[in-house]
């Protein structure tokens, strides 16, 4: 299992931009992508998943205004596959994702290998 504290990551709505008719990441992307890659490798993490994971995030607003949930999700799950935590995030087979109780700007992410249907 692994828990990690990662910072707000920019919304799904400013992740991509258009750059001569492809959809690249945005530079608040990439920013994020580093600024997980250094939360990761502060935290010296010796697991690195190979199969299927159950992840369970919990989201702690930047501020008091109101969010959708579910647009904060790409850029950290990207993230953390490009650090290299599991090969893709189509290995994620069970997502939970929630709201904490007080405005702290960060996430909580729990990852662990998914139990075998067998």
């Amino acid at each position: 299992m692994m828990e990690i504290t990662l910072p707000w990551p920019p919304s799904v709505n400013t992740y991509w931009r258009k750059w001569k008719n492809r959809m690249v990441i945005s530079d608040a992307g990439r920013l994020y992508r580093e600024a997980v890659m250094h939360q990761i490798m502060h935290s010296n993490p010796t697991t690195h998943f190979e199969g299927p994971i159950v992840m369970t995030v919990e989201a702690f607003r930047p501020d008091k205004r109101k969010r959708d949930l579910d647009n904060l999700l790409k850029a950290p799950l990207d993230a953390l596959a490009h650090a290299g935590i599991y090969k893709d995030d189509s290995q994620i087979v069970d997502l939970r994702v929630f709201w904490g109780d007080i405005v702290a700007g960060m996430l909580k992410v729990t990852i662990k290998e998914a139990k075998s249907a067998n």
